[in-house]
């Protein structure tokens, strides 16, 4: 059964302790981040965290919800990281019904498929507190990150968990992204949305029409909700469907008191309001995934008009630097889930693997079953315009045989089987706009590495040797007789 809000996953959590409540008062002011922090560095991810008294606000703040395997898989009622991406793989693969009885085999796939479509409600739990008169974002238990974060003047505080809704102006798609929210005081906040986002195009429509532009941040509900916001969906799919093709249920929507969008109805908080066509202000620096500070920019300004809440939130948050951290456990799902999608285009891809250390945009590994001269230097190309590949700065190609999950073999494999003049790719292009090393922001140089075995088409003009592997029957024999030898 799916979650019906971000409570349910908590007594899951609690059942099978896998979270930790902290009783005594903690400051939002980098003590909790502080705790976090180690929790996360803790080896397999430690616990979630669920701070009861908060200093200066009447609500509970919780952590490190998804920073573990376990929780992850737990988030999508799945047994092991792959299980997602196997659902994906099956709609994907479908052959096209030949019969009657194809056709009649197909209706429950077809029949879940139907139930992933977000269902609006009238009345919604988010909305049992409303506060329009005077909304106020002091209340709530925002938490300053890092020393570093923000400028002088305001506390630091950011909201690092949001669910940013807004809809194309020109279409009315829906798009919901996780992008960042500066506090500034108690009625206006930063929009800290990169160009290449959702979020961002919709505003470049309102300025180019000059209209104002609503917008509205949910927090908090359940884990497929809160995932889908961050996932790099292809352009103008609904992130609440996808949700509920995780969930296998309807997200229930609501629509907002102040403005024409609709949020989940479960969520713990939700903020409303708009943003003015051209109006912007230095948001930032905050300490981000990449473990260094982003620098301060200019951002559009978000004015609340509207602000409602359980009348016991529960305030979830995320902390993120230096890996591993929570996120990396979100990116590691993300790699597992959009797998199928990429084999879709690419075939030949057998395995993808995003190290934590990567931060998601650093570097990617690839194995593929090779099978005509330069097809590793195609990858590196071809990913290099897929989506959100577009920013991976180190693409290493390696072949089948090779588990790339292993990172101690694999560095083996490519550092034994690269020639850099031969098998290095480099090239100009987009990068991410957290990516502080290039020249420019937002442009500059990334490589590939075809770690593959070549042939003599590919400039190889001795033999490759074998990989050294010792007999099976040997193998055995030891295997039988380890404790006669003294181990």
């Amino acid at each position: 059964m799916a979650y019906k809000d971000l409570r349910e996953f908590i007594d899951i959590l609690e059942e099978k302790n896998l979270i930790h409540h902290i009783k005594v008062e903690v400051d939002p002011i980098l003590e909790i981040s502080a705790i976090t922090d180690r929790m996360c560095k803790t080896p397999g991810g430690g616990k979630a965290l669920f701070f009861e008294r908060v200093k200066g606000s009447a609500f509970p703040v919780v952590t490190n919800l998804f920073g573990s395997f376990e929780r992850m898989c737990l988030a999508f009622e799945i047994d092991h990281m792959d299980g997602v991406a196997e659902r994906i793989e099956e709609l994907l693969t479908q052959a096209p019904p030949k019969s009657l009885s194809e056709k009649l085999a197909m209706l429950p796939k077809l029949l879940e498929m139907s139930r992933c479509l977000p269902k609006r409600v009238k009345k919604a739990p988010c909305q049992e507190v409303i506060e329009q008169d005077s909304p106020d974002l002091s209340k709530f238990p925002i938490l300053k990150c890092w020393p570093g974060d923000g400028q002088s003047g305001d506390e630091g505080r950011f909201i690092t968990l949001p669910m940013v809704f807004t809809k194309d102006p020109e279409t009315g798609i829906p798009n919901c992204g996780m992008y960042r929210i500066h506090i500034y005081d108690k009625k206006t906040t930063g929009m800290h949305w990169h160009i290449h986002k959702g979020g961002a195009r919709h505003y470049d429509k309102h300025v180019a029409a000059g209209t104002r532009m609503p917008a509205a941040i949910a927090v908090g509900g359940d884990p497929a909700v809160i995932y889908s916001s961050s996932a790099p969906l292809p352009e103008n799919l609904d992130e609440m469907l996808f949700a509920g093709f995780l969930r296998k249920k309807p997200v229930e929507m609501v629509k907002c008191i102040t403005c024409d969008l609709e949020v989940p109805a479960h969520a713990e908080l939700v903020i409303e309001g708009y943003l003015e066509p051209g109006e912007s202000k230095i948001e930032g620096p905050f300490g981000d995934h990449t473990g260094f500070y982003s620098a301060a920019d200019l951002y559009p300004v978000f004015h609340v008009t509207c602000i409602t809440h359980r009348k016991d939130m529960i305030y979830p948050a995320t902390i993120v630097g230096k890996p591993p951290m929570e996120d990396c456990y979100m990116g590691k799902a993300t790699e597992r889930i959009f797998l199928p999608l990429i084999k879709l285009d690419f075939p030949e891809i057998k395995d993808m693997h995003l190290p934590m250390v990567g931060v998601f945009h650093n570097c990617a590994i690839i194995s593929i079953k090779k099978s005509y001269p330069g097809q590793a230097k195609k990858i590196i190309h071809g990913l290099w315009g897929k989506g959100q590949m577009m920013f991976a700065k180190l693409l290493i190609v390696v072949d089948d045989d090779v588990d790339v999950q292993d990172l101690s073999y694999t560095a083996w494999r490519v550092l034994n089987n690269v020639d850099w003049k031969r098998d290095t790719v480099i090239a100009d292009g987009p990068l991410d706009d957290l990516d502080h090393a290039a020249n420019w922001p937002r442009y500059g140089s990334k490589m590939g590495i075809d770690a593959t075995r070549k042939s003599r088409e590919e400039g190889m003009m001795r033999e490759w040797p074998d990989e050294i592997f010792m007999s099976e029957a040997i193998n055995r024999l030891v295997d039988s007789r380890w404790k006669e030898y003294g181990f």
